[in-house]
């Protein structure tokens, strides 16, 4: 078993992490492999890492998207990929009475960008005691996250994550401020960089999102020099061929050397 959800904050207070998986479980086996290869990486590059994947995608554009085992089947996966690979694990809730159960296995509670002003959500997840992940609505100025910070400190919980995912601009776009990293890193949490949500086309496919995965290393680069304490990558064996986000996410094969780009630009000493 890895280590336990206040260390794993504490190691996300003094140096570097990456939240990297597959968008949604698309199977066990899939989970496992990933996981495997991620656990790998994290070893040789001796990175914090957290295997990220979601048991149901509750806000898929279109009806008839997938939107993966559901909570049942998609915990238990995710139990196993923490017992066989030792890496902690994080996931998104979507109701406040699904905090308390994803709990039992998750290490990092997500919270969608969509939701990320559902105040009862914020505080079933608080009131768990894990570690708090809240992605910045698409349609929030960076300092409007003060707000979601107050509530989950009013219930009692400190360790939290704050993450920049893009904000709207115009239709089926978005754009990234960097100074956000610097704005909500001004609010006293670490701040993580969603390198490959980023790079979304909301709804750009009409009845799915479209992406430009080929942005992701320049993101990414720019959010660590910027000052990103993490990076959230949504990552696939392959993506063309991903039941969801498979336009904005990355190859597998290609996740060893971003990553090594990434730590090459965090060892530089911050100019702040």
């Amino acid at each position: 078993m890895g280590m336990d959800s206040a260390a794993l904050y504490a190691k996300s207070l003094t140096g570097p992490f990456v939240l990297a998986g597959p968008c949604v479980l698309e199977s066990r086996q899939m989970a496992l492999d990933v996981a495997r290869e991620l656990a790998a990486i994290a070893q040789r590059l001796d990175l914090t890492l957290v295997f990220k994947s979601s048991y149901d995608k509750a806000n898929r554009t279109s009806a008839t998207s997938f939107r993966g085992p559901g909570l049942d089947m998609g915990l238990a996966w995710l139990a196993e990929v923490r017992e066989v690979t030792g890496l902690p694990v994080v996931t998104d809730i979507h109701l406040p009475g699904q905090a308390e159960r994803v709990a039992e296995v998750a290490d990092v509670l997500q919270i969608p960008a969509f939701l990320c002003r559902q105040t009862d959500l914020l505080v079933a997840a608080a009131e768990t005691g894990r570690i708090v992940n809240v992605k910045k609505g698409q349609f929030l100025a960076p300092w409007d996250m003060k707000n979601a910070a107050d509530k989950l400190r009013s219930a009692g919980n400190g360790r939290f994550w704050l993450t920049e995912r893009g904000s709207c601009f115009g239709y089926n776009n978005l754009v990234v401020d960097m100074r956000s990293l610097s704005i909500m890193r001004s609010l006293g949490a670490p701040v993580v960089f969603d390198a490959t949500h980023s790079v979304q086309l909301p709804g750009g496919q009409g009845g799915a999102s479209g992406g430009q995965r080929e942005f992701v290393p320049a993101l990414a680069s720019a959010a660590v020099a910027a000052g990103a304490s993490g990076v959230f990558l949504e990552v696939h064996p392959d993506p063309d061929n991903a039941l969801c986000d498979g336009p904005n996410s990355i190859a597998l094969s290609k996740v060893e050397a971003l990553l090594r780009r990434l730590l090459a630009l965090w060892s530089v000493p911050n100019a702040e």
